[in-house]
Parts: structure tokens; C-alpha cells; sequence
């Protein structure tokens, strides 16, 4: 007897988790597909030309440029690296870097779908202000460090 009602919620609770995931599926793979390709179509010296060297508003607008260019953490080392070789400043990198990985412009349909408008929309907001305060933040680490 109690074995039987596992036995039913479990696919019960499948059942409820796999038919939105399917829904999902298709967008999800399409969000995928636009920001790999958003990735190799834009090489980091491109990024490095668009960004400002030395500007106060480099922060701002490397959380912009970040929040478009979706990309991985782990290749954020290499971009990171070409964009300091290019002169660009810490604080606009950091910038760039945090709402690169964090905020999502083009992973946003798919957020919506999964997380519903209200929580991505904020979501998304609150991480595009925290990446700038953070890049001032670092900027003026750097400073005092050295």
C-alpha cells in the first residue's frame, strides 16, 4: 500500500516536472543556438575596440555590451585577458565580465518561459545594477591595491 503511493507521486511528480520541461525545450535550445553564435560571430577584439579605454562610463557601458554578449564563465578568463591586453580599464572588464555571465538579454524568452516576466525582468535589472556597483568596486580595489 505505501509502496504503491511512492510509486504514484513519483510519476505524478514527473509527470508535472517532464510536460513544461518539453515546453520549454524548444526555446531553450534556440536561446542556446543564438548565444553560441553571438559568441564566435564577435571575437574579443572586437569587444575590446567597442569598449571605452578610460572613461568613467566604461562601466556602464560593459555592463550594456555584457548584458547582450551572453556567454560561459569559463571562457570569461580568456575574454577578460584580451580585453586588459587591449588596454581597456579593470573596472569596465569587471563590468563587462559580471553582467556578461549573470544578466541575459538574449537568454531572456527562455527565462520568461521557464521563471515567468515578473522574476526574470527583475531578476535581470537587480544583476545589470549589481555588475556596474561591483565594477566600481573593483575599479577602486585595483586603485588602493595597486
Amino acid at each position: 500500500m505505501i509502496k504503491q503511493t511512492v510509486d504514484n507521486r513519483f510519476k505524478n511528480a514527473f509527470r508535472h516536472t517532464l510536460i513544461p520541461f518539453l515546453n520549454i525545450l524548444p526555446i531553450l535550445l534556440g536561446v542556446l543556438a543564438l548565444a553560441s553564435l553571438f559568441t564566435e560571430v564577435i571575437p574579443p577584439e572586437v569587444l575590446a575596440e567597442a569598449l571605452p579605454k578610460g572613461s568613467i562610463f566604461g562601466p556602464l557601458l560593459g555592463a550594456l555590451t555584457g548584458s547582450v554578449a551572453v556567454g560561459h564563465p569559463i571562457t570569461s578568463y580568456i575574454i577578460g585577458g584580451e580585453l586588459k591586453e587591449a588596454g581597456v580599464g579593470f573596472a569596465t572588464i569587471a563590468a563587462f565580465l559580471v553582467s556578461w555571465v549573470t544578466v541575459g538579454v538574449v537568454q531572456l524568452p527562455a527565462e520568461i518561459a521557464a521563471l515567468g516576466k515578473r522574476f526574470a525582468l527583475v531578476r535581470n535589472a537587480l544583476c545589470f545594477l549589481s555588475s556596474i556597483a561591483i565594477a566600481y568596486l573593483a575599479g577602486w580595489t585595483m586603485e588602493i591595491v595597486g
